[in-house]
């Protein structure tokens, strides 16, 4: 059996490229585990949270919502970014459940963390599980703009893997949930 390489890469530099509301982009120079260098182009994010809302006949509270980048409306659970450095996850997810669909949960529960694309863009994802929804009024951000639909859970669980649903923190969300709960 041979011996595990060292794989941690070492900043060297850093140029910062772009400061943003959402995100920032830097370049570091880095030295790799062989001693050579190279670049890693980087999009730091603040986090975020995505709620998978089941309600009492085990439909989804799904939203439909343009996404610019890929020109086209894409199907997902509520989701928002961590509003400052340091804010709950757990809150968070609470508040963009309540904003995007008007749901309350009475039972709400983590189903851990993702990396979405660990490559390039430094962003952790924490997913929850709510249920026992209780629906009062949605309060949407003046730049967001979505449809809230109710999708039976073996509906979505068949579209994530259909490959229909391509959203990541769905299709994680989803399959957790259906594991966990064995429905």
């Amino acid at each position: 059996m041979s011996e595990r390489m060292d794989l941690t890469e070492r900043m060297l530099s850093r140029e910062e490229k772009y400061q943003g509301r959402i995100l920032n982009v830097h370049v570091d120079t880095v030295r790799l585990p062989n001693g050579e260098t190279s670049t890693r182009e980087v999009a730091d994010h603040p986090g975020g949270v995505a709620v998978l809302p089941l309600d009492d006949q085990n439909r989804v509270l799904a939203v439909t919502q343009f996404r610019y980048v890929f020109g086209k409306p894409l199907l997902e659970i509520p989701a928002g970014k961590l509003d400052h450095p340091g804010e709950d996850p757990y809150e968070a997810g609470l508040r963009e459940l309540k904003e995007e669909t008007g749901a309350v949960p009475g039972v709400y529960q983590s189903l851990g963390r993702i990396l979405p694309s660990p490559g390039c863009y430094g962003e952790i994802l924490h997913l929850y599980l709510a249920r026992d929804l209780r629906m009062e009024e949605q309060h949407l951000d003046p730049d967001e703009f979505l449809n809230v639909e109710r999708i039976p859970f073996d509906e979505m669980v068949r579209r994530c893997l259909s490959g229909e649903i391509e959203d990541a923190k769905t299709v994680a969300a989803v399959l957790k949930a259906k594991i966990l709960l064995k429905l």
